[in-house]
């Protein structure tokens, strides 16, 4: 059997998606998160001793994560704890050894024929893994699908080329 692709949405309401080699799904795991207190106020961060765990687990060949930058309108807090969370998707991903592959949305959204709306993310999701559609039901599973569309076009399973 050959090893799983592991594919992440960064950021605390993202996913980390574990596919074969056909580009079937199969895990999908929300983003492990720690909290933490900063200037008095109490905020999820992305927990490296659990992210490891969760890709160790799986045995994954290589990991494909999202490149994205700060989110307009963000504020500093939430752009820095954002920063630091893909900080630490790639310490835990080059502890472990393995390969990492950054990947702009805009690319990957184009060749899933994925809307860049949040909405239009999980319905494409459910249109392209049909028997694992309730993991994208609620509003806020848009990390889930984007993680696994985004495992999809790293094993080339992009719908245009029919594989």
């Amino acid at each position: 059997m050959t090893r799983p692709v592991i594919a992440i949405d960064p950021g605390i309401t993202g996913a980390i998606a574990v596919l074969n080699d056909r580009g079937g799904l199969i895990e999908i795991l929300d983003m492990p998160t720690s909290a933490v207190t900063v200037s008095g106020k109490i905020r999820n961060v992305v927990s490296a001793p659990l992210l490891a765990t969760m890709i160790r687990a799986n045995d994954p060949s290589e990991v494909w994560l999202e490149k994205v930058n700060a989110r307009p309108g963000e504020g500093p807090a939430g752009a820095f704890t954002f920063g630091r969370g893909v900080g630490v998707i790639e310490g835990v991903v080059a502890t472990l050894g393995l390969p990492l592959t950054t990947v702009i949305p805009a690319v990957w959204k184009k060749a899933m024929h994925c809307p860049a709306d949040k909405d239009g993310a999980r319905t494409r999701a459910m249109q392209l893994f049909p028997t694992c559609a309730d993991l994208f039901k609620r509003k806020k599973d848009d990390g889930r699908a984007e993680a696994a569309m985004l495992g999809r076009f790293a094993l080339g399973k992009t719908p245009s080329t029919n594989n």
